[in-house]
């Protein structure tokens, strides 16, 4: 059987998005035929400032990636926490080194989706997403959203939900709160739909 090969990036800096990027990677590799690999973008801030932020250790067992990785990978996740509205700096910056990749579209009609952490509410639940879309399509990547696949669960208004019809997303808070069993739910489902669609388009 061929095996189809899903690249989960991301960056975390107090954990949130690896928590959802370790559900999706569970949703993806549910799936027979395919091989769903964590990856971490490099981060640019100085230890110092790490420090400062009482960021977490990053994780040993998710590798960093480099921009020229991207082309072994039949389809996306990218994940990032929202800062002002738009994807963290870390990820701004390894796409921003993608250019070689975008000269040649090396990317293009391969499948891509997203999924995110905001600190509240008016933190960019949608706007983030909306605006990581431009790097996709400069890409000529595929945009995966979820629409209102996950069925029930995008309706909920009795608890606090991140997420959108862009795709999965979890509420920092003050940076103690952890995704909810919902919000994983949404993750794990992500990771298996957008890995059906890549699988159905790389064998086509």
């Amino acid at each position: 059987m061929a095996i189809t090969k899903i690249y989960i990036i991301y960056y975390s800096l107090h954990k949130h998005v690896e928590y959802m990027a370790r559900e999706i990677q569970r949703g993806a590799n549910s799936i027979e035929g395919i091989e769903a690999t964590l990856w971490q973008v490099p981060e640019t801030l100085p230890s110092v400032v790490l420090q400062k932020m009482k960021a977490p250790p990053k994780p040993d067992d998710v590798p960093v990636i480099s921009p020229e990785q991207l082309v072994e990978a039949d389809g996306f996740l990218f994940g990032f926490p929202s800062r002002f509205g738009v994807m963290a700096a870390q990820c701004k910056a390894f796409f921003d080194a993608t250019n070689s990749l975008w000269e040649t579209q090396a990317l293009a009609g391969k499948p891509a989706g997203i999924f995110w952490s905001t600190g509240f509410h008016g933190g960019g639940q949608e706007l983030t997403a909306l605006t990581a879309i431009t790097q996709l399509a400069h890409h000529g990547m595929i945009f995966v959203p979820l629409g209102y696949t996950f069925g029930s669960g995008m309706f909920e208004i009795d608890e606090v939900k991140g997420g959108s019809s862009y795709g999965s997303g979890t509420y920092a808070g003050d940076g103690t709160r952890k995704p909810t069993e919902l919000e994983l739910q949404q993750a794990f489902y992500q990771g298996k739909y957008v890995s059906e669609i890549t699988k159905k388009l790389s064998r086509n």
